[in-house]
């Protein structure tokens, strides 16, 4: 069985998604991002299951709870940033 090829964020988006997170807040971005690719799942129980910080399920799941509501993370301030930067890197590349 091939082993899946897990993708992070492109560069570009790197760029963007530090600018409105912390360092541990992209982190734990980072290890969702990987952990739904690997495991192919949305589920928040059974992501806390396996996220990889030491410390109870019931407190790995209320940690995700907080940080996937962070005001950072909305779609005015993140998202609309990001979909502006790639339009214009659309527009950059179309001839």
């Amino acid at each position: 069985m091939a082993t899946p090829i897990l993708k992070m964020l492109p560069p570009s988006y790197q760029k963007v998604v530090r600018a409105h997170l912390s360092a541990q807040q992209y982190l734990t971005l980072e290890l969702l991002i990987l952990l739904m690719q690997s495991h192919r799942t949305l589920c928040l129980g059974q992501l806390a299951n396996v996220f990889p910080q030491p410390i109870q399920y019931a407190s790995r799941v209320r940690h995700l709870q907080r940080f996937l509501l962070l005001p950072s993370l909305s779609i005015k301030l993140l998202w609309f940033p990001l979909l502006k930067h790639g339009l214009k890197q659309a527009r950059v590349r179309s001839p």
